[in-house]
């Protein structure tokens, strides 16, 4: 859509002249306008399609899901966001802008069939927005652009690059995960998520899928997301969930953010490279042998926070038009909703936005005080949708969230290899054994490693600078922006929580960081050359850079060593390039361009997180086409291609409410000392509640973390009576058992596993009824 839209507003309008002078015939590149403007986005495209293809996705569902995220999602959306807010100008921001729309319009049209049990309306849904624009002559206007004011071509190849790279990230995880029945390992967040995709395709209220009866407290709107998408297109959830939906959902969020990087500077390829590099830039890698903790915030293995990166980013676009004094007109009703919409999400994204409005708010309030009436709706509205939202949503652990500051180091491997070995995640202290007990030398090297885990985020981390250097210190909108960066990297160092789930309030302020250090970037430059010869000089470094590998690691000077080097070798590098060029240029011009070092080193800093995550990238599909063939590296966590036909057996043949039990809760399914509840799988397969599966997840589970020196995933199961009797129907089979079973927790199903501990009782096939077969895995229907 985005590129028939642009070669339309492409393709040359008759112009009338009053000249007589007979008007030459159109050149050669105005012929080929049209044309060269789909051209950079047929690059993504069909990398994606070829990748859907060779990872098991049919053509035919790759078709059926383009067709609804074109005409459901991005359609609607940009009708209703050019009616509210007006046209960019251009088509790819429209509808980048739209889509995130689109994404706020469907989750409502969602939530309203759930809350009727009338999903058979959701198809129709997006008729509903589009048959008013068609009918009213008053509207025909926002189907074209309002007052064309075309981007440069380059800014489409530079974001049809970022696409690509986009596409060829999620490549490598796509390889190594199986598509069900195929059998393999699956990581279990995401059996975890499939489950709750199923859950959220039945009415009000929802309940824990692998503990029926049990109120859901999470942060599921991104499943919510994906049940829709499955529910209109009749894709199999599963092929949605690991296949179809993140990379247009993370492609959106690339659109707004170049859209609000544009915005605020002004400058089109500033939009391009801080958009695209804001989504899916890396911190620098520079050859170093650990990376930094805060990655890319696009992880496929954790659907919410993918799924709140558009509809962030799209919140972020309005509150800077707000701290500016633009009007929101009727944009204005999107800002509760897309609060909540956001809360609903992931639970840790605002809290860091709220940071950084109220450090806007106290700017505003010094100098710009005909906003503040604006400001201070907008941050009414943003709390109230936070504090609804984390009524409606928190769960899933987030109560257990504690303060212990710098606990999170115990998931970086330099300290807890060396100084934190004796550390225990309990949060029951106020610091971490190690940084507790060290010495001098001890709190050196944690300061030293602070200050390079700084150095290595710099692609997100310099725009806090923003707030001191050039125009930007004046703007309200830099210190929203510093103050989400400076805000989610302090809660994820102050913070404490057992699975370290902290670290979620930086992944969702980085790419704000990226657009503050873009913007910083554009405003600093006098020209685009120092800004080229920066992003030239940073992506080739990044490329050649060579690999270190980590030797033993049990020794502090041994990570310094580690550490240090790379950051050495590159500042060497890079004021030896500095000074060669600063000498040329004196030589030619007889000035010194002293203002076009800072631009320079921003840009070299941005387009070295990028390029160094496409070459992270190509070595990742190396390595994940090397694994393929070898089998899975975990064999405890091993699904039969048995045990997935036999669960999708039972979600074709059960009843939406069916309630299925089942004997199998742990990883490994065999397991003899140890249960780690996290299998999941059951319930994500089958897509039905269980009386009890896996209850890792749950909040009780969670708040026990660290009893009897156990970890959350390793406690017993919260409901002990449930479980007890669970066990006992399928290890023995007796019929009293079994009609308890039924009266409590009216159970229609036995899913029984052979190679689960506990086993499967020939006395089972008694009282019930043997309705399916496939590998270990036999299928009762209770009467």
């Amino acid at each position: 859509m985005t590129a028939v839209l642009e070669a339309v507003e492409a393709a040359p309008k008759p112009i009338v002249r009053p000249s007589t002078v007979p008007r030459r015939p159109s050149n050669v590149y105005r012929r080929l306008r049209a044309p060269l403007a789909i051209l950079p986005w047929l690059f993504p495209a069909v990398t994606l399609v070829l990748t859907l293809l060779d990872t098991g996705v049919s053509g035919r569902d790759i078709a059926l899901y383009a067709f609804y995220f074109a005409f459901d999602i991005v359609l609607p959306g940009t009708l209703v966001y050019r009616a509210l807010r007006g046209s960019r100008g251009n088509v790819p921001e429209d509808l980048g802008l739209g889509a995130a729309t689109g994404l706020l319009l469907m989750l409502g049209s969602w939530a309203l069939s759930a809350a009727l049990d009338k999903f058979v309306l959701l198809p129709w849904w997006p008729a509903l927005i589009v048959v008013p624009f068609l009918a009213v002559p008053r509207l025909h206007r926002y189907w074209r652009v309002s007052r064309p004011r075309p981007l440069p071509l380059r800014w489409s190849w530079i974001v049809a690059a970022g696409l690509v790279l986009l596409v060829l990230s999620e490549y490598p995880g796509w390889m190594t995960t199986p598509l069900p029945p195929a059998g393999g390992v699956i990581y279990q967040d995401l059996y975890y998520h499939l489950a709750l995709v199923h859950e959220m395709m039945r009415p009000m209220p929802f309940e824990v899928p692998q503990l029926s009866g049990t109120p859901l407290h999470y942060h599921y709107l991104s499943d919510a997301d994906i049940a829709t998408a499955s529910m209109i297109t009749k894709i199999d959830p599963a092929i949605v969930l690991l296949r179809l939906w993140v990379v247009p959902v993370a492609g959106t969020a690339v659109f707004v953010a170049a859209t609000l990087v544009r915005s605020l500077s002004g400058k089109w390829w500033a939009g391009a490279l801080g958009g695209t590099a804001a989504i899916l830039g890396l911190p620098l890698l520079l050859g170093t042998a650990y990376t930094p903790l805060g990655g890319s915030p696009v992880n496929a293995l954790s659907p919410s926070q993918v799924y709140v990166l558009p509809l962030q980013a799209l919140m972020v676009v309005f509150t800077v038009d707000v701290l500016r004094g633009r009007p929101l007109r009727w944009a204005w009703v999107l800002i509760f909703p897309l609060a909540l919409a956001c809360a609903g999400a992931k639970s840790s994204a605002l809290p860091p936005f709220l940071a950084g409005l109220l450090a806007a708010t106290v700017v505003v309030l010094i100098g710009y005080r005909r906003r503040l009436l604006s400001v201070l709706t907008l941050l009414a509205l943003t709390v109230a949708g936070v504090g609804i939202g984390f009524r409606l949503f928190a769960g899933g652990g987030a109560g257990t969230l504690g303060f212990q500051p710098l606990s999170v180091l115990y998931w970086m491997a330099p300290y807890r290899d060396t100084i934190g070995h004796e550390d225990v995640i309990d949060g029951s202290r106020f610091l971490p054994y190690g940084v507790e007990t060290t010495g001098t030398m001890g709190r050196l090297f944690i300061a030293g490693l602070l200050v390079w885990w700084f150095l290595m985020q710099a692609p997100r981390m310099l725009g806090v600078f923003g707030i001191v250097t050039g125009t930007t210190k004046r703007e309200p909108a830099t210190w929203l922006l510093a103050g989400m960066a400076a805000a989610g990297a302090g809660a994820m160092f102050l913070l404490w929580h057992p699975s370290a789930s902290q670290v979620y309030f930086y992944a969702g302020a980085l790419p704000f960081g990226t657009v503050a250090v873009a913007w910083m970037m554009a405003d600093l430059a006098r020209g685009w050359r120092a800004v080229l010869a920066g992003a030239l000089a940073g992506g080739t470094w990044a490329l050649l850079a060579p690999q270190m590998y980590a030797p033993r690691m049990d020794r502090v000077v041994n990570w310094i060593f580690v550490l240090a080097e790379p950051l050495i070798r590159t500042a060497i590098i890079a004021i030896g390039l500095g000074l060669i060029g600063l000498i040329l240029h004196r030589m030619v011009t007889g000035r010194t361009p002293w203002k076009a070092i800072m631009p320079a080193l921003l840009a070299a800093v941005l387009t070295a997180g990028l390029v160094g995550g496409a070459k992270r990238q190509i070595e990742d599909i190396d390595s994940a086409a090397a694994a393929v063939p070898s089998g899975p590296q975990d064999p405890g966590k091993l699904v039969l291609s048995g045990e997935m036909v036999a669960a999708q057996w039972l979600d074709q043949n059960a009843g939406r409410d069916d309630i299925v039990a089942t004997n199998v809760h742990c990883i490994p399914i065999d397991w003899t000392q140890s249960c780690d509840s996290r299998a999941f799988w059951v319930a994500g397969l089958t897509g039905r509640r269980t009386v009890i599966e896996s209850w890792g997840y749950t909040d009780e589970a969670v708040a026990q973390d660290g009893v009897n020196g156990e970890r959350y995933f390793k406690q017993p199961a919260p409901d002990l009576m449930r479980y007890i009797l669970n066990q006992r129907v399928f290890a023995h089979g007796q019929p009293e058992d079994v009609a308890e079973f039924q009266r409590l927790y009216k159970v229609k199903w036995l899913f029984a596993d052979d190679r689960a501990a506990g086993g499967r009782s020939a006395n089972l096939s008694e009282v019930a009824t043997l309705r399916f077969s496939s590998g270990p895995v036999s299928i009762y229907e209770l009467p």
